[in-house]
């Protein structure tokens, strides 16, 4: 039986709108060892979480998406890394961690990591 680190079992939903940001979490989530999932809207985010797939356990969005639906509705469904300090306090979700942009792809794993490391379900 191959036993394979965590990181490399989890698929890690993003919802981002701005392609160069998408292509930066993509190879930081990589080369951290996960399987990032790229969506450009909250519509689309949704319906990866909503996919059945085990091994979600945290998602990466923007709030700030083009769309109906905000990356703050996204996120209040499963718990998030985002963005827009300024309403992270009134609109923050539980167990959740806050990057401001511009931020470094050590910043974004390491968020990750900690949300992974808060031990929480399935999305």
């Amino acid at each position: 039986m191959e036993v394979r680190p965590l990181a490399e079992s989890l698929t890690i939903p993003v919802a981002e709108d701005d392609y160069q940001i998408q292509e930066m979490q993509e190879e930081a989530l990589t080369d951290a060892g996960f399987r990032p999932q790229i969506r450009s809207s909250a519509e689309e985010g949704a319906t990866l979480l909503n996919s059945g797939l085990d091994e979600l356990r945290t998602l990466v969005t923007d709030v700030n998406l083009k769309g109906k639906t905000s990356g703050w509705d996204l996120a209040s469904c499963s718990g998030a890394t985002g963005t827009a300090a300024d309403e992270w306090a009134r609109l923050g979700v539980p167990k959740s961690v806050l990057l401001t942009k511009p931020f470094a792809p050590a910043q974004l794993v390491a968020a990750v990591s900690q949300l992974l490391n808060m031990g929480s379900g399935p999305l």
